[in-house]
């Protein structure tokens, strides 16, 4: 579930990245064939980029967070501990897991119903032989899909003429197979803005080489302009269908005939997506290492279990450093080349506790004492503890975010050290630190 999320939320911020690149640099431009390709390429690569990940030997993210678990509640009664449970970061992921499934099934069958709808017209309809399906009802001129062009029983014999030329050239660009790819992406990335505003931008892009090409038959532009305006107020009657009468449009469309051709020189700007690529990659799918280094060894994966904690500064005192090796030779004066792993805030796989998150909180939960000095003092509040799972699924990097006073700070720490092992992280599907955060707030009746 973790998995999909994270792949889906890389998804689309790939998809917005492009969407911008386009709405700024390219969309003005009349370079249609150019605006198509870099849109469909961009669709498919949003899917295939999140699926690679880079090593480098820099972090290149801020490590301060991580896995946010749901806040457990330790409270100090006459019977002992008790454990009050709020709604847990787990569930909401899951709520969140389950609306998005639904959304991608609605999606998908409205897809599959528009297909099917469409079979349905051509097989009624269709003359042997013929492309050309004539129709009444749907409240528009004409469109094209599955090969086929749709055009309306109202129209006269020079308006249905024209449209069929217009329909004639979707078919030859072969738009519809645009419009399957379209719909696809955007029944997996539903909640995503950038998606619908790709897809029309995808289908004024059909309008226009359709427009061009009519304009390039020699059908004067005026009678052209004027037959778009007597179809403004019509609408599309499918979704999976390049229509002629799309109201909006039309304005686009008219400004797009007149306006000045975009000279080939102007095709380099698609180059501007590389650096722009480069950098959302760096950022969500870097795989970061750092070089091992003796100064860095407070935030290393040693278990810390044993180490004292200085309650009062509210972080980890970290352990002495270990004597150094025998000196009888020159091998064991040798230090091993290898590196220490930064922990990652989200991986493609996070780490998972015996019996998942709900097991975890319960565990926290059941081995969490309330300190007798506290309650004597009637001291209670909320402890923020930030631990490290290792690569190797044990518990280091203990350290205090937010602490109360010493008594509760130390209980807390306590408990997270004692935590048994996890399914380590992974990341590229290699085993990787992750870090986690964990609230225990410690609360008087």
């Amino acid at each position: 579930m973790n998995t999909l999320i994270i792949y889906m939320a890389k998804a689309a911020v790939y998809l917005i990245a492009f969407y911008l690149l386009y709405a700024i640099i390219l969309s003005r431009d009349t370079s249609y064939n150019r605006n198509r390709v870099f849109i469909l390429v961009s669709l498919i690569s949003a899917f295939i980029f999140p699926l690679i990940t880079l090593q480098t030997l820099k972090p290149l993210g801020i490590q301060f967070f991580g896995k946010f678990l749901s806040e457990v509640f330790i409270t100090s009664t006459s019977s002992g501990t008790e454990i009050i449970k709020s709604i847990t970061a787990a569930n909401l992921l899951q709520i969140f897991y389950f609306m998005y499934i639904i959304g991608v099934i609605v999606f998908l069958l409205r897809l599959v119903i528009d297909l099917i709808n469409l079979l349905f017209l051509i097989v009624r309809k269709k003359s042997n032989g013929n492309h050309i399906i004539r129709f009444n009802g749907f409240h528009t001129a004409g469109f094209s899909a599955m090969g086929y062009i749709f055009i309306n029983t109202r129209l006269n014999q020079e308006e249905s003429d024209e449209i069929i030329k217009h329909e004639q050239n979707h078919l030859k660009h072969n738009h519809f197979i645009d419009i399957i790819i379209v719909e696809v992406v955007k029944a997996f990335q539903w909640f995503n803005p950038a998606i619908y505003l790709l897809n029309r931008s995808l289908r004024a892009i059909h309008e226009y080489q359709a427009d061009q090409g009519c304009l390039n038959s020699g059908i004067p532009i005026v009678n052209y302009q004027s037959l778009l305006l007597s179809q403004v107020f019509k609408s599309r009657a499918f979704n999976l269908t390049n229509s002629f009468s799309n109201p909006s449009l039309i304005k686009k469309r008219m400004v797009m005939m007149t306006k000045e051709r975009t000279k080939a020189l102007a095709n380099m700007k698609v180059f501007i997506v590389v650096p722009v690529t480069a950098l959302v990659f760096l950022a969500i799918s870097a795989y970061k290492k750092i070089p091992n280094n003796p100064d860095m060894q407070s935030i290393t994966t040693t278990n810390l279990q044993s180490t004292p904690v200085d309650i009062r500064a509210e972080t980890m005192v970290p352990p002495p450093p270990p004597p150094p090796p025998p000196t009888t030779s020159k091998e064991q004066n040798a230090a091993p080349d290898k590196t220490e792993e930064v922990p990652f805030v989200v991986v493609e796989e996070m780490p998972i506790f015996p019996g998942g998150d709900k097991e975890l909180l319960n565990y926290i939960g059941a081995n969490t004492n309330y300190p007798e000095n506290a309650k004597r003092d009637n001291i209670q509040g909320k402890v923020i503890i930030r631990f490290c799972v290792t690569s190797e699924g044990g518990i280091s990097l203990v350290s205090v975010l937010k602490g109360v006073a010493p008594d509760l700070d130390a209980e807390a720490i306590r408990v997270v050290n004692s935590l048994p092992l996890f399914q380590p992280g992974k990341q590229g599907g290699n085993p990787v630190p992750v870090w986690y955060m964990v609230p225990i707030t410690f609360t008087l009746k």
